[in-house]
């Protein structure tokens, strides 16, 4: 599995909110169990992202001093990680 269904599945089951993309990305490594390398993990941020498939990953919550790095996925992101996770039953 590349790693664009990889993101999509994993935020489909999983939410992510860290302090940061490293942090993101350690817990996303953890949760499919293997290191895809963080070249690619980042590549696969950028285009979910410019497909519209994961909301804006670095937020500012109310109230906070600090941002978060969150993995979400959007409606679009949500049919998508269905279709794909249907595709391979």
């Amino acid at each position: 599995m590349d790693a664009t269904a990889l993101l999509l599945t994993t935020a489909f089951h999983h939410s992510i909110s860290k302090p940061g993309i490293e942090a993101g990305f350690g817990r996303f490594t953890g949760l499919i169990g293997h290191d895809i390398g963080f070249g690619a993990f980042c590549e696969a941020v950028a285009k979910c992202l410019r497909d519209g498939l994961i909301r804006e990953p670095v937020r500012l919550p109310d109230g906070a001093l600090q941002c978060r790095w969150q993995l979400e996925l959007t409606p679009a992101g949500v049919t998508a990680a269905r279709n794909r996770l249907n595709q391979s039953q």
